[in-house]
């Protein structure tokens, strides 16, 4: 377990997305689904963006739980899904031997639901597999509020460390001169960070004077109501 203040590095982690699917979500109260989808796509977005390893897995796809998000599967197109029955990864031999191949002890995690299968996979990771756990509060999700939150107060007494999407990223990042990913991080910032993503998009275009982001039409200037329009 992380019993010591070690930040988490592109190197000394691993990322697993555990049964980010619609029915699986449908049962989600803890947070508001589209924001659960937005903070997952984005922690995906991340891993790419470092090269942190990425194991996904799916439960009872096309019985139950349907496809994992679409917007996931762009980030990782060949990325095998590694489908499963129990509810918990860990019973699945080839959740541990890609956790294995992967190689870093620090794992990653955000998965539906928290006190069921992520709960699961915490600890029979932690006990069986001596794997340091990373709950990533915000990019999973429980069936209630209390679900969620006893949860993570089950897990976090048991020494899982409770994180963020956007902590994980910029822990990720760390220095803003690492230059190779700024431009990445920053797009990620950007697309769903919300306020914050809205500062940068306006320190850019207003205080540093960077162009739009995104092409658009031309502007037309005010006109008062009864006078001829310029564009007539």
């Amino acid at each position: 377990m992380p019993n010591k203040p070690e930040l988490l590095t592109p190197t000394n982690c691993q990322l697993i997305i555990i049964d980010q699917q619609p029915q699986m979500a449908f049962g989600v109260e803890s947070i508001n689904r589209q924001v659960l989808k937005n903070n997952v796509v984005a922690l995906a977005k991340s891993a790419k963006v470092f090269n942190v390893p990425t194991t996904i897995t799916t439960v009872e796809t096309d019985s139950f739980s349907g496809h994992t998000f679409p917007e996931i599967l762009a980030v990782f197109p060949d990325t095998p899904l590694l489908e499963r029955t129990s509810m918990n990864s860990w019973d699945d031999q080839k959740v541990r031997d890609a956790l294995a191949k992967n190689g870093q002890k620090k794992v990653v995690v955000a998965g539906l639901w928290t006190e069921v299968c992520n709960n699961m996979f915490a600890f029979s990771a932690m006990a069986e597999g001596d794997y340091e756990i990373y709950m990533v509060a915000d990019a999973s999700g429980g069936t209630t509020q209390e679900a969620h939150d006893y949860s993570m107060q089950r897990m976090v007494q048991a020494g899982v460390a409770p994180v963020t999407w956007q902590q994980v990223l910029l822990e990720w990042q760390r220095d803003w001169a690492h230059r190779g990913t700024y431009d990445a991080v920053m797009d990620i910032v950007r697309e769903h960070s919300g306020a914050y993503g809205m500062g940068a998009d306006y320190a850019y275009t207003m205080v540093h004077k960077v162009e739009e982001r995104v092409k658009h039409g031309p502007r037309l200037e005010p006109v008062a109501a009864g006078e001829a329009s310029a564009a007539e």
